[in-house]
């Protein structure tokens, strides 16, 4: 085993708004027995299951999807109500995270943390985005995906009014989705 890399663990943290996983910290040679010695220590925090902070690193804007995509094995994407939200399109308040996970994960046996709500598909890179540290479906994936789901029309026909205005995406486009604006 490697001696642990501090200034590697940060820098690792530190595109994920401060949160690591254990396998992360294992990467750079942090041990079980030495992550736990940290948290006790006040060093660490421990977010949820296998998923760590620095305690010295500012709060960021969303943690809670950085700790949910960490969840995920950074496999996740965020997607239809939550991906509404990130882009800024309706007014949509999601209750809880929406994430699409790899269709193969369907067949895992999974611990979903209680704020997760996971759908399962196959998100291609070119229908992938970034908001800030976590992954996000572009606008015109969202919109099918809140299709799909039978997302409140209101909601849908003002994320469509909002994404043309913005040029997100065009009329043409969301004719196709058979979305009404």
């Amino acid at each position: 085993m490697k001696p642990p890399d501090r200034s590697a663990l940060y820098e690792l943290a530190a595109g994920q708004e401060g949160y690591f996983t254990t396998r992360q910290a294992g990467s750079v040679g942090y041990s079980r027995p030495l992550l736990d010695h940290h948290v006790k220590s006040g060093r660490f925090t421990r977010a949820r299951r296998g998923v760590y902070r620095l305690v010295e690193f500012p709060m960021g804007e969303h943690e809670d999807l950085v700790i949910a995509w960490l969840w995920s094995d950074r496999a996740g994407v965020f997607s239809h109500d939550t991906a509404l939200a990130l882009h800024n399109l309706s007014d949509a308040l999601p209750a809880h995270l929406h994430m699409t996970l790899p269709a193969t994960w369907r067949r895992r046996r999974l611990m979903v943390p209680g704020d997760v709500r996971t759908h399962f598909a196959d998100v291609p890179a070119e229908e992938r985005g970034w908001s800030g540290a976590v992954p996000v479906t572009t606008p015109l994936r969202t919109l099918r995906d809140c299709a799909a789901e039978h997302v409140p029309p209101d909601l849908l026909a003002q994320a469509v009014r909002d994404g043309i205005a913005r040029g997100l995406f065009g009329r043409a486009e969301v004719r196709e989705l058979g979305v009404d604006g």
